[in-house]
């Protein structure tokens, strides 16, 4: 869930993700977002996590572990939720 039981800010989450949420996966399960926002919020934090892994990668350090893999799988898991639903019923629904 999102690291405080307050209401989400969605601007700033936009923002830096791993601000608001302790996981990636987090982001998938929060009550309340469209998908086009947790397509958002995903996509934000693996740009975050991409620039990270460079900087990694070039010798600095980022202070934390990449989250990149764990960020590609909240986004495969929000495709899979879609098409289960998608296929729920011989009418898509």
């Amino acid at each position: 869930m999102a690291k405080s039981a307050s209401k989400l800010d969605l601007a700033a989450a936009l923002l830096d993700p791993a601000s608001a949420f302790q996981q990636p996966k987090d982001v998938v399960t929060y009550p309340g977002l469209s998908r086009e926002q947790r397509l958002a919020l995903l996509e934000q934090w693996e740009r975050d996590a991409r620039a990270l892994a460079v900087a990694e990668e070039e010798g600095m350090t980022g202070g934390e572990e990449s989250l990149l893999a764990r960020v590609q799988q909240a986004l495969a898991s929000l495709d899979a939720r879609r098409e289960r639903r998608d296929i729920g019923t011989k009418h898509g629904g």
